[in-house]
């Protein structure tokens, strides 16, 4: 019985002592306790026989230019960190629409999905479709920067511009890193916590200079694993892993139509699998100023801008530099 107590005080401790030394809050599946820039609407879903909620905001501004721009979100995170981006846009006119993908954000988690970015390219046409937009210009961050391209490929007719920022799949990791599946990510995904990722993201996304403003996007992610849903939530983000590291888009950049602006943060070094490989392959991968470049010049209609000292986050690190030469490409 001694025994007992014993187990169940050191786990009191150390859930204890977690709380104490993370400044957020459980959260639950679909992100309730947490409010939106703007409102937030669905469209519903039936996917592979699950009935599923893809959650959106249509940002309309006061003078329209007749012109729309959908922002697609990172693996990381969700169409909330959009925010500063939408109401500038719609200061300039542009009709925003900002979706949360499947498994991520305030939409649906499903509990057994086949992800691929085709899927959620045309989940996305869906959703434009159901809102009769027949013409947009497309910005994908990270890994909304590989749908966005996957977007484009597949709805040619639809995408006036293209804009990557810092886009993942540059390159194609599988030449370099050893596969692991689906159940290896989850096990991973099931280890995150506080301080992991704040410390990820410290070093990868901030150069390792903190700022308050960075700590609503540590804490969302944060909050999920003190959720009692979390273990769905970590299954979905294994299952994005493995198609981000499945669907390389890097061997189809020439077929792009639409016009192109990369916006690359030269100090990013963002690469799926740097932990499972040497020290000697781990520098070779997520140059982004190589990536930038190489992928510029395959690109028809592209252009460059690089971003001096900035990291995986442009429009959270530097916003005016951001979103400076992305107004100037949107209305040329």
């Amino acid at each position: 019985m001694k025994k007992v107590f014993l187990v169940v005080a050191l786990v009191f401790t150390a859930l204890l002592t977690q709380a104490q030394a993370q400044p957020v809050q459980p959260l639950g599946l679909t992100l309730e306790e947490v409010a939106y820039p703007y409102p937030v609407k669905y469209i519903q879903l039936t996917l592979q026989g699950e009935s599923l909620k893809m959650a959106y905001m249509d940002v309309k501004p006061q003078n329209s230019n007749g012109k729309v721009v959908m922002l697609l979100h990172g693996k990381n995170f969700n169409g909330a960190y959009w925010e500063k981006t939408a109401t500038d846009l719609s200061k300039h006119g542009y009709r925003v629409i900002i979706p949360d993908q499947i498994g991520f954000g305030k939409s649906s988690k499903p509990a057994h999905l086949q992800y691929s970015f085709p899927l959620l390219a045309q989940n996305t046409k869906v959703l434009l479709d159901s809102l009769a937009i027949r013409k947009a210009a497309v910005l994908g961050h990270s890994m909304g920067g590989m749908l966005a391209v996957r977007f484009t490929l597949m709805y040619p007719q639809l995408v006036e511009k293209l804009i990557l920022e810092n886009p993942i799949g540059l390159e194609d990791w599988r030449q370099k890193v050893p596969y692991q599946g689906v159940d290896a990510w989850y096990k991973s995904e099931l280890k995150s916590n506080y301080e992991q990722i704040k410390k990820y993201q410290l070093e990868n996304y901030y150069d390792g200079k903190w700022k308050p403003d960075y700590d609503r996007w540590v804490n969302l992610q944060a909050g999920w694993t003190l959720s009692p849903d979390y273990p769905r939530i970590a299954w979905n983000s294994a299952l994005t892993y493995d198609m981000i590291f499945a669907e390389p888009v890097v061997y189809e950049f020439e077929q792009l139509k639409a016009p192109t602006l990369l916006i690359i943060g030269q100090r990013d070094r963002t690469a799926l699998g740097k932990n499972l490989v040497d020290e000697q392959t781990r520098k070779t991968m997520g140059n982004y100023p190589e990536l930038g470049k190489s992928a510029a010049k395959r690109i028809p209609q592209s252009a460059l801008v690089e971003l001096n000292n900035i990291g995986h986050l442009p429009h959270i690190e530097a916003y005016d530099q951001f979103i400076t030469p992305l107004v100037s490409f949107l209305k040329k």
